[in-house]
């Protein structure tokens, strides 16, 4: 059996600031629907015990909102890791449940790049590797990174020539 090395390239430091803005953003949201039941519970005249579940609740989300702003996208940074060889893709990830993924490069159907308005603000962009079972991420990327590793991947899983043929076939069934 052929040894495989651990992945070692580093997803782009300004994936940090990208995950606590999306983390700030849908914790707010989250805070204000709980703060308007707890608005709509004292108006309307609830049950007690909603009102106690509701402050369990928001004291919940916002130690949940310190850890996912704070804490969270700094340990998830600092431990991603992937690499990508003839063979396989390797993605891993991870502090405390550490995910540790190995694709065979047979196995990759597609390949795509995504970049929100966030990424896309920072200058950064995402990977999505498919297979015929699921598909996996690489997030936070520059965009050049992004782009070359794309061709990389559809270059060394001969997806080009997948595609190519599927038009050719396309076009002699018309």
């Amino acid at each position: 059996m052929e040894y495989i090395p651990e992945p070692t390239k580093k997803i782009s430091p300004k994936a940090i600031t990208v995950w606590r803005i999306s983390n700030t953003l849908s914790n707010a949201l989250t805070f204000i629907i709980l703060i308007t039941l707890l608005f709509l519970k004292n108006y309307y005249n609830w049950y007690n015990w909603i009102g106690i579940f509701l402050y369990i609740i928001i004291g919940y989300v916002i130690l949940h909102s310190l850890y996912k702003i704070t804490i969270h996208p700094i340990y998830l940074q600092r431990t991603w890791r992937y690499e990508i060889d003839k063979n396989h893709i390797q993605l891993k990830h991870g502090f405390f449940h550490t995910y540790h993924l190995i694709v065979p490069m047979s196995r990759v159907e597609y390949v795509n790049t995504n970049q929100g308005p966030l990424l896309r603000k920072f200058g950064l962009s995402s990977i999505t590797i498919g297979t015929v079972a699921s598909s996996h991420t690489i997030p936070a990327l520059t965009e050049t990174e992004a782009k070359a590793l794309r061709y990389k991947i559809a270059h060394l899983a001969n997806v080009e020539k997948v595609q190519t043929d599927n038009v050719e076939t396309n076009d002699t069934d018309e």
